[in-house]
């Protein structure tokens, strides 16, 4: 899903589900795990800086969270069951679209993407490993 959604959307570089304690749920990328992982804790850094400001100023929950850089955008988005997408887009990508094809990602799998997955998917790990 998560794949198909940095591909499908034109000025996406990476794309990551991450837990709200920065598990990673899904990559785009599966082969470059190392990066994940680093995008992973980014993600999870922002959505932790963005969570204590809203406590902090009443702002209510994380909506997206979007950083300009030189070189590209960062967009971070609730997907929903305390999970983000973090985006990795282009310079030149049109950041209303894909703010908005984000929106459309969370309404469509937020509920499949969640923390229970991760338990899941750990107990699946763990049965396999333990069977041998």
């Amino acid at each position: 899903m998560v794949s198909r959604f940095a591909a499908e959307t034109a000025g996406v570089v990476d794309a990551i589900a991450v837990s709200s304690d920065g598990l990673l749920i899904a990559v785009s990328r599966p082969g470059d795990q190392a990066d994940s992982e680093r995008l992973a804790a980014i993600v999870s850094g922002i959505t932790s800086l963005a969570a204590g400001a809203a406590g902090n100023y009443g702002l209510g929950a994380l909506n997206k969270v979007i950083i300009d850089m030189a070189g590209g955008h960062l967009l971070v988005s609730s997907i929903g069951s305390g999970s983000v997408l973090g985006v990795v887009a282009s310079k030149d990508a049109k950041l209303g679209n894909v703010a908005y094809e984000m929106t459309l990602f969370a309404n469509r799998v937020g509920a499949i993407l969640s923390p229970a997955l991760i338990v899941e998917l750990k107990n699946t790990v763990g049965a396999s490993g333990a069977t041998g």
